[in-house]
């Protein structure tokens, strides 16, 4: 049985990101929830200007509630999905049990359906909670094997920093134009969740190959594994281009999305995480070949 709404002693509000209240009170509740810090996300160009957020303030302004819908087009099969994302999604445990993130999600559904959204996705770790709704988990497989040959680069790659401001001017320029990363899934927008993922994880790095026009978003880890996240172009340089630009010659890599256009190809493998892509809408529309949207689309 579905938990009646019990609000009493606060406040519904919606689309209060211009309210630099609202903002911090949701800052405030990612931080205490989870433990992490969207605000720096001011100082890399601001929230996304598409999100609508819906949420319940108790009477100090403190957010007790709130799930965000924002647009988050992507390209799934080769087919560009008009869709929407879900993120934000908390309750305080003070306030649990009142039906206050049922009566959110549902506004937040209802919002998406009324912009004419054709599916919605969101990231949980507790899928049960969103299958009621009509999401269904969708399942994501990283790539691995051995590394090309690196090419020999007109010029090696630059590291870019987010904070500083002809950097971060860069970056929202080439994120403006972007090509998919995937023709099998992969986001065409997604400008704010790229950058305030740059800040969130400490080992992403950032680098700039100027003759490609071209960001790449990487890690590697003690073992000297190359792990590559995200591309940023207009047009995607292959995975030999990449490891000859960043100068770097490894055994072995592993692509956290599908690399159909990388001129590579490894072996796919099921991602070993805690978080679940969920997918509402499309019919049972999924992947037709093993694929995942990068961790820099994570929200």
């Amino acid at each position: 049985m579905a938990e009646r709404l019990d609000s009493a002693g606060l406040t519904f509000r919606q689309d209060y990101f211009g309210d630099p209240a609202g903002w911090a009170a949701l800052v405030c509740l990612l931080k205490d929830i989870f433990g992490i810090d969207i605000g720096p996300l001011q100082q890399l160009g601001g929230h996304d200007p598409t999100s609508m957020p819906f949420g319940w303030f108790d009477a100090e302004g403190e957010l007790a509630a709130n799930i965000s819908a924002f647009a988050l087009p992507f390209v799934l099969n080769g087919r560009s999905v008009h869709a929407a994302g879900l993120q934000s999604g908390a309750v305080r445990p003070s306030w649990r049990g009142r039906g206050l993130y049922r009566d959110v999600t549902v506004k937040a559904l209802d919002w998406c359906e009324k912009q004419g959204f054709e599916a919605i996705i969101l990231y949980t770790d507790k899928p049960s909670l969103y299958e009621p709704y009509g999401f269904r988990a969708i399942a994501l497989h990283r790539y691995e094997g051995a590394a090309p040959a690196p090419s020999t680069p007109a010029a090696p790659a630059r590291p870019l920093l987010p904070t500083n401001a002809d950097d971060l001017a860069l970056l929202q320029s080439l994120l403006k134009r972007r090509s998919p990363v995937s023709t099998s899934l992969a986001v065409t927008v997604n400008a704010a969740m790229f950058l305030i993922n740059t800040q969130l994880d400490p080992d992403v790095r950032v680098s700039f190959l100027e003759d490609r026009q071209a960001v790449i978003a990487w890690k590697i880890d003690e073992a000297g594994r190359f792990s590559l996240i995200d591309v940023v172009a207009a047009e995607i340089p292959s995975l030999a281009v990449i490891l000859g630009g960043l100068e770097f010659a490894p055994a072995s890599v592993e692509v956290l999305f599908r690399p159909d256009k990388l001129g590579w190809e490894g072996a796919p493998q099921p991602l070993e995480s805690g978080m679940r892509l969920m997918l509402r809408g499309l019919g049972d529309v999924a992947p037709d070949v093993p694929a995942m949207l990068s961790p820099m689309a994570e929200f």
